[in-house]
């Protein structure tokens, strides 16, 4: 599904990326997990076409990715719930799940894309004249990744959605990721909360400082002595 081979970004003259290479196959769940200051969002907005590499390759179901604008990376199939949600929040609901599906292509799905939305995120139907701003942290959470699946995506890029969410809502929203991954649905997934991202993740890379540090399944990090201890405050 994602390809992506020996990137390197910089910021200016500061590099943040040096040699990264991931890969996420079809149907499964891949989490980035690091420490802040990692390059995790960095990352993630050079897939989606935010930020512009120095080197390296990415493909997309093997269609190159270089040089693309985010708005033809989108309509290629990613869809990128960013940090902080990016919501407008003036607007309703469903104005914001409107906007989902820009999309020429899937703009003529919208009420079977509607539907299926509101059948995920019920709550969401049930305030759809609410303005987003209005909403509670997780109900915004749940909107930004809603209005992400109404572009019916081929890669589902997930940047901390657990970001100031109360314990009880984080592990609702776990649980949303997983019906999605149960849908058939492809997600990349960045995460502080490495100890939930990686119960959920198939396979996992650990970024330290711009470079890939470790890599595995989900289950085998989680289970690493050296993971342990410098992410989930294990003591010797």
């Amino acid at each position: 599904m994602l390809d992506v081979n020996n990137l390197e970004v910089a910021y200016g003259d500061v590099g943040a990326l040096w040699g990264v290479s991931i890969h996420v196959d079809p149907g499964t769940i891949v989490a980035i997990v690091g420490a802040n200051g990692a390059g995790k969002t960095t990352l993630l907005k050079t897939i989606s076409g935010l930020l512009k590499p120095k080197r390296g390759e990415i493909f997309l179901a093997g269609a190159p990715l270089a040089g693309k604008a985010p708005e033809e990376i989108a309509g290629m199939g990613i869809a990128h719930v960013p940090e902080g949600r990016g919501l407008f929040r003036q607007m309703t609901v469903l104005e914001n799940l409107e906007l989902g599906a820009f999309q020429p292509k899937v703009r003529k799905r919208f009420k079977q894309s509607l539907e299926k939305a509101y059948a995920l995120f019920p709550r969401l139907k049930e305030r759809a004249g609410q303005k987003a701003g209005s909403l509670s942290g997780g109900e915004q959470q749940m909107l930004a990744i809603a209005r992400a699946t109404m572009s019916d995506p081929s890669l589902l890029i997930l940047d901390e959605p657990s970001l100031g969410l109360s314990p009880i809502v984080v592990q609702q929203m776990f649980a949303l990721i997983g019906t999605l991954h149960s849908q058939g649905v492809t997600i990349l997934l960045v995460e502080q909360n490495i100890h939930q991202a990686l119960k959920v993740a198939d396979y996992a890379f650990v970024l330290k400082t711009g470079e890939l540090a470790m890599q595995g399944t989900g289950t085998e990090l989680l289970a690493d002595p050296e993971i342990q201890k410098a992410y989930m405050g294990v003591l010797e």
